[in-house]
């Protein structure tokens, strides 16, 4: 590679405990079927290397290149909370289970009367 030459992607940086997809460039570029998994970032090596955990598998990935991880943003795992039509007929059916338990518990407790800490009862 020329000395000046860059790269035409940047990497981007992870922290631990990032949700990134991960891609497996040695079974992809080979071919293979499963090449791509859902992790989190476990450690960040001072080399630029991420270590990661595979959700679904509980597979380790020790020292993974970054240009081929991409961030899972919070935003789009909960676009379904966000877009409910809460109010429309037959919205319960289009919600996941997960966000329904959530809603249901953000409206048993904001109806309540908050406590103030250190007061007697």
């Amino acid at each position: 590679m020329h000395a000046k030459a860059r790269s035409t992607t940047e990497s981007t940086k992870f922290k631990v405990g990032d949700h990134v997809l991960f891609r497996d460039p040695s079974l992809f570029w080979a071919g293979k079927t499963g090449h791509t998994f859902v992790c989190r970032v476990t450690y960040a090596w001072l080399t630029g290397g991420y270590d990661l955990v595979c959700l679904n598998t509980g597979r380790k990935v020790s020292q993974a290149n970054p240009d081929y991880m991409r961030l899972l943003p919070s935003a789009d795992a909960m676009r379904d909370i966000d877009t409910a039509p809460l109010h429309a007929e037959g919205a319960v059916d289009d919600i996941t289970a997960a966000a329904l338990a959530w809603l249901t518990q953000q409206h048993a407790t904001a109806n309540q009367r908050p406590e103030l800490p250190g007061q007697p009862d």
